[in-house]
């Protein structure tokens, strides 16, 4: 059954409930008044806060759709979406997938040059951009225009290089174009978060997008009474594999464009959200506002609260022991995928396992899962290898890339390129990226080991590792350190503190500094790696 068969149902069955409301707390409200005809103020509008309902949901997909159908977009053809999260997000996603289309989301931190290398990689056909994209796609309108149509989707007027989405739309039939579709019909690429190198675009069917559905619902029991809060981007896998739990319980989901801790606690609060779903960061920034007075909990409804869960990176057992010391009637939960395996669930903790808190589990729903040494042989309980994946779920292909296929894709099985150990009781642990582990002195360092034991340092607020040349040692793990807003740390400090990890896993240096992620949270190592390793670097010397 595709996935736009589930968006029918819901309008069907539930059009006059709320679908989605887009949050922005860097819009004031204002109102509005309507006086013949003329518009003096706005009463009881605000710009803040946007909602529609299942049936203007279903409707704007549709428009959508016959749009694309009118300009000769059929079955196969490929539309790329370049969009904040908004309101017309996932309308226009689904507006691509009921005419047989590809949707393409792009990251939206990619420069012009990344746009267009991207554009070109899945051979799309149409770009949907929005008004923060203006710019970039000025600098590659001329290039990219030639052969593909631009459709601005934003408020204000419309650049003279690319068409207005609403005035296309209009007018546009608001009925189902009843396009045939299939399980095996390709519905997305995605493109990989490029933190081990230049993005890959990623094809899936819809068999792998109603896997998602399944798993999300399975492992989270997702109900139309669950309003689901919604904070990272929607071009990810992560979060829109997460909201396809609301998707498939008809319940509502608040898409919030903002990630300061009384923003989520607000939201929560005034929508009633019951699943929330945060990345390290922002839950690190919560529990420090909370340990430093600035937000009281009192202050906010939160009671329905019942789920937090992270993904997109391994979670330090310190900061859920403080979480549940704040929110101790939460269900706690991780989730690990890539986008490869359709995004989150292809290993899961589940929420009765929070006493596993530092595993991410065992093999999600509908999924099955092995470690193995570089001959594809399972290793034995405790050893270290690669974690490999099985499942509904798992993509069909790099697009155009053959060889990269090949690498990761054998009998059906993803090669994640993650090394990983599972303890006596079945759970997996994350160790490493299979490109991040550090070989220092013939010795292998997980940097992910290191970092969870740093990150228990009371001054800490996020940490990474990463391995720089040595010329006696080959590598030595080096620690880049984001000190908690108020506190002081030294490097005297935390060499005190590791002294409490074995010494060949002790970091050689230390660096004060910012921690960069993407907008999906995982640490941007190759970026570290290119800013400390060269010459001049201002840190710790080797440790006596």
């Amino acid at each position: 059954m595709p996935i736009i068969d589930l968006l029918e149902r819901n309008s069907n069955l539930y059009g006059n409930d709320s679908a989605l409301v887009e949050l922005n707390p860097e819009q004031q409200p204002r109102r509005v008044v309507w006086k013949e005809y003329n518009l003096i103020e706005a009463t009881g509008y605000t710009d803040f806060r946007k909602e529609i309902t299942w049936a203007e949901f279903n409707e704007k997909a549709n428009r959508f759709a016959n749009f694309l159908l009118s300009r000769n977009i059929r079955k196969g053809d490929k539309v790329a979406i370049l969009l904040m999260n908004c309101l017309e997000w996932l309308p226009i996603y689904f507006g691509i997938l009921k005419t047989g289309a590809l949707a393409v989301p792009l990251n939206f931190r990619y420069a012009a040059d990344e746009i267009k290398y991207c554009l070109d990689l899945a051979e799309v056909d149409m770009l949907v951009f929005g008004p923060e994209f203006i710019g970039r796609v000025e600098e590659i309108a001329e290039d990219i225009g030639k052969n593909r149509t631009l459709i601005y989707a934003g408020e204000g007027m419309c650049p003279t290089f690319a068409e207005d989405y609403f005035k296309l739309t209009y007018y546009c039939r608001g009925d189902n174009p009843n396009i045939p579709l299939a399980d095996d019909d390709f519905a997305a690429i995605y493109f990989s978060s490029g933190t081990t190198g230049f993005p890959k675009a990623i094809l899936h069917r819809h068999r792998s997008l109603m896997h998602s559905c399944k798993v999300e619902q399975a492992h989270h029991g997702q109900t139309k009474d669950d309003i689901f809060l919604c904070i990272p981007p929607l071009y990810h896998t992560g979060a829109k594999m997460h909201w396809f739990g609301s998707l498939l319980s008809g319940g509502k989901a608040v898409l919030l464009k903002g990630t300061k801790p009384e923003d989520v606690l607000n939201a929560v609060s005034s929508e009633k959200c019951t699943i929330v779903w945060l990345l390290v960061p922002w839950a690190q920034d919560i529990l420090n506002s909370l340990d430093r007075g600035d937000l009281k909990i009192e202050n906010y409804q939160l009671e329905q609260w019942r789920l937090m869960h992270i993904g997109a990176q391994p979670v330090p057992k310190s900061l859920i022991n403080r979480w549940l010391e704040y929110f101790p009637g939460h269900q706690y939960d991780t989730n690990y995928g890539l986008s490869e395996s359709i995004g989150p669930g292809a290993v899961h903790l589940g929420v009765e396992n929070v006493h596993k808190v530092g595993a991410i589990g065992k093999a999600g729903y509908g999924w099955q899962t092995k470690i193995v040494d570089p001959e594809g042989n399972e290793v034995k309980q405790g050893d270290v290898g690669e974690l490999i994946l099985l499942g509904d779920g798992n993509m069909e292909c790099y697009y155009n890339d053959p060889a990269s296929t090949a690498a990761s894709l054998k009998n059906g099985w993803l090669y994640t390129g993650d090394m990983a150990m599972m303890d006596e009781d079945g759970f997996i642990y994350l160790v490493d990226r299979k490109k991040d582990v550090i070989i220092t002195g013939g010795e292998n360092l997980y940097p992910v080991q290191i970092e969870d034991f740093i990150s228990a340092h009371p001054a800490v607020r996020d940490v990474a590792v990463i391995g720089l040349p040595d010329a006696r040692l080959g590598e030595i793990a080096t620690a880049i350190i984001s000190v908690k807003e108020g506190m002081r740390c030294s490097e005297d400090d935390i060499n005190e503190f590791c002294k409490g990890m074995p010494r060949y896993k002790r970091p050689r240096k230390i660096i004060f500094a910012d921690v960069p992620r993407n907008p999906t949270g995982k640490i941007e190592k190759p970026l570290l790696r290119k800013l400390y390793g060269g010459e001049g670097l201002v840190a710790s010397q080797n440790m006596s």
